[in-house]
């Protein structure tokens, strides 16, 4: 059980994931391949160099982790969305749902807590009359992961035959490989129809960005309005998940309670390949600094959320000495798509985080939550959304290849190398040390990226990767 503090232990939440947290583990062969100079990428084998180890320069010990939200749910294709939708479960099965729903209901302006209402009180799966005629509808490029994991738990739920919106010229990963065909038919798209979810495809080339309930009616370029509308003749009752759940009102939930989670993990014994016996295992200690993917926002801008509230109760708790001098957790979303500027996705992100923080508990999130907490790095993003550039595929075939990981071309190959990247030219430790961090105090830095799955993806890109 992850403590959480009253209200936000409060808020309704239907469980998708393991009742053990999602694994965090070292990645030793990477941490270690840091440290030499030069390097080589398995691809081409050609060697990549700097001029000095610029992290021994700064006498600071960095340690590499991964959280595998790939293993975080039994449920087909785990990764980051389902630890979204288990805030949004009890809205779906809500006889009335606040938000998501074409048909007249509560508000759908300024949110408020969900406990406010009496029939949230209760959590699921008891408690509730389930709303066991709702049709899913969601939205996402066509090797969409976020796609498969509402299919998923619409087939967990016994609800009927989801709908999910494929926009084949979103991304140019189907612009990049030479057989489009097969990109239309292998990764998600089979795994969807595996599933048996109701898919239809459209030539669009962008996903909805209206608003948080529905897509507008007047801004229907890419006919999701038409398809919902048609379906709500049907009696169909189509609830509306917009693309990565985050701009759904409580799309950032999920991952402020990650950061809950992960500061319980840093108290917690970790696993030793081979253990000696009698022997204690070490606790993980203080993450303090979380690589993960800015796509759509809500992941970014929960763990923000999550953490801003955690270090304040941390604070109130008179932390140690040690801890209460360390510099803040520092969270950077690794922008996937070069579409829209870095401002534009700050500004989603800010939106997100704060969403998220009225909702458990911070009170002035406008004075608590700034611009100054939210950090994107732009220059990993690749030439398209999708699309895999050369140093994305490299970095791939090097995480599988020194440490058995399989990543995403998508989003956490673009991730890796972002923090790679700042570990390897410095910018770890002189960020550390303007913030204040000590150089040398043998406590060291530990480094986290989140691993947010997509993996079932792959085989659409065999070409390429």
């Amino acid at each position: 059980m992850i403590p959480l503090p009253t209200p936000f232990s409060q808020i309704p939440r239907y469980p998708l994931l393991y009742a053990t947290p999602s694994p965090i583990h070292p990645l030793p062969t990477l941490t270690r391949t840091l440290l030499q100079s030069p390097y080589t990428t398995p691809k081409t084998t050609t060697t990549t160099t700097t001029n000095k180890n610029k992290n021994i320069n700064t006498n600071i010990n960095i340690t590499l982790h991964l959280k595998r939200e790939d293993h975080a749910s039994p449920l087909t294709s785990s990764g980051n969305k389902y630890r979204k939708l288990e805030y949004l479960i009890p809205d779906i099965l809500s006889p009335v749902p606040k938000y998501g729903s074409l048909a007249p209901g509560p508000d759908h302006g300024t949110l408020t807590s969900p406990t406010a209402s009496p029939e949230n009180q209760q959590k699921l799966p008891h408690g509730y009359k389930q709303n066991k005629e709702v049709t899913l509808v969601t939205e996402g490029a066509l090797q969409s992961n976020h796609t498969i994991q509402v299919t998923s738990i619409a087939n967990h739920l016994n609800l009927p035959r989801p709908v999910i919106i494929l926009h084949k010229a979103t991304g140019g990963g189907y612009v990049q490989v030479p057989d489009k065909s097969l990109f239309e038919r292998t990764g998600n798209v089979q795994v969807a129809k595996l599933l048996g979810a109701d898919v239809r495809v459209l030539d669009s080339a962008t996903v909805s960005t209206s608003t948080p309930t529905s897509p507008n009616k007047e801004e229907d370029q890419d006919g999701v309005h038409s398809i919902l509308t048609t379906l709500q003749s049907e009696n169909k009752h189509p609830y509306w998940i917009p693309s990565g759940a985050s701009l759904h009102p409580l799309g950032g939930l999920g991952y402020a309670r990650c950061a809950f989670e992960i500061a319980y993990q840093e108290t917690q014994p970790q696993p030793q390949p081979q253990p000696q016996p009698g022997s204690t295992a070490p606790n993980l200690g203080r993450i303090d600094y979380i690589f993960v993917a800015c796509g759509s926002g809500s992941t970014h801008g929960g763990l923000i959320a999550g953490l801003k509230l955690l270090e304040k109760q941390e604070a109130q708790a008179h932390s140690s000495e040690a801890t209460a001098h360390r510099p803040s957790r520092k969270v950077i979303g690794v922008l996937t798509s070069p579409t829209r500027p870095r401002s534009y996705h700050e500004n989603r992100v800010l939106q997100f985080a704060r969403q998220a923080g009225r909702l458990i508990g911070i009170e002035d999130v406008e004075r608590e939550i700034t611009m100054e907490d939210v950090h994107v790095d732009e220059r990993f993003a690749g030439t398209a959304y999708g699309e895999v550039d050369d140093a994305t595929g490299d970095m791939v075939r090097l995480m599988a290849r020194e440490e058995a990981v399989l990543l995403d071309p998508v989003y956490t190959g673009k991730v890796a190398r972002g923090m790679v990247h700042w570990v390897r030219e410095g910018e770890v430790g002189r960020d550390w040390v303007a913030r204040g961090g000590g150089e040398g105090d043998g406590v060291g830095v530990n480094v986290l990226m989140v691993h947010t799955g997509g993996q079932s993806a792959m085989s659409a890109y065999a070409d390429v990767v």
